[in-house]
């Protein structure tokens, strides 16, 4: 496989994956957060902490990418 095939499927997927995983945590917190509005700002602190991990699998697949690519 071809370094750029490979720098290219790896940022789609980490792209993709940390994307879907953002939406379906919003979705989530948003059901809660209308069933239980009282709740809101701890379920919004959980939310964005979920959120930052999500987003940071996108960055680790940067790193990676950048490494197939430079070595």
């Amino acid at each position: 496989m071809s370094d750029s095939l490979s720098v290219g499927l790896t940022m789609a997927l980490g792209g993709a994956v940390p994307a879907l995983a953002i939406g379906v945590i919003v979705a989530a917190a948003l059901k809660a957060i209308g069933r239980n509005p009282e709740a809101a700002s701890t379920i919004q602190t959980n939310m964005i902490l979920g959120m930052a991990f999500a987003e940071a699998i996108a960055i680790y697949s940067l790193v990676v990418a950048l490494i197939i690519k430079f070595v």
